[in-house]
């Protein structure tokens, strides 16, 4: 495993897939290095590989907001992506180019040490969690892994897309808040 500077220089440096070959910047990750809390979705989008960093456009602003309301502190979480670089229109993650980044998410993982990971939206979910997760169907649902607990829920992307999601997301992330609460006094 290697440390903070070293893997940051050496994803900013990767040419493990295509995904680098358009990207503008490669997207690390947010947050505190000793977070109980670590979000990870998809992978970067337009403002996102723009900025450097993730969930910075609309979908990170919604992220903010339901944190906050939640009343869990942004100085406790992390996020970073399944993959580091853009996918060409969005698109999801080829699963080479998946598998060629997940080594570095689990590095991230490694120095974090976070007590709760919560996957946003399918992608993530699938390569975390389980391959065969649906997320509509599993959504919300807690798993104990290797000393972590596991939640997917919606992406906030797909918030913004679907009204109705939203009251289902909420409860997902009260769910976390009083995981993370409980984790904390434990």
């Amino acid at each position: 495993m290697l440390e903070w500077d070293a893997l940051e220089d050496f994803c900013n440096t990767c040419r493990r897939c295509r995904l680098n070959e358009n990207r503008n910047k490669v997207v690390f990750g947010k947050g505190s290095k000793t977070a109980s809390l670590m979000f990870v979705g998809e992978g970067p989008g337009r403002d996102e590989d723009a900025a450097g960093i993730p969930f910075v456009g609309k979908a990170g602003q919604l992220l903010d907001r339901i944190l906050e309301a939640a009343g869990i502190d942004e100085n406790d979480v992390y996020i970073g992506n399944i993959v580091k670089c853009r996918p060409p229109g969005n698109r999801i993650p080829a699963p080479d180019e998946a598998r060629a980044c997940l080594p570095y998410l689990r590095n991230q993982v490694y120095l974090i040490k976070p007590k709760i990971i919560v996957c946003l939206g399918a992608t993530a979910a699938k390569y975390i969690i389980d391959d065969g997760i649906r997320i509509t169907r599993d959504r919300g649902q807690w798993h104990q892994r290797k000393g972590y607990w596991l939640m997917a829920t919606y992406h906030p992307a797909a918030l913004l897309r679907d009204e109705a999601k939203k009251r289902p997301a909420w409860e997902d992330f009260k769910s976390i808040a009083a995981k993370l609460k409980g984790l904390k006094v434990g």
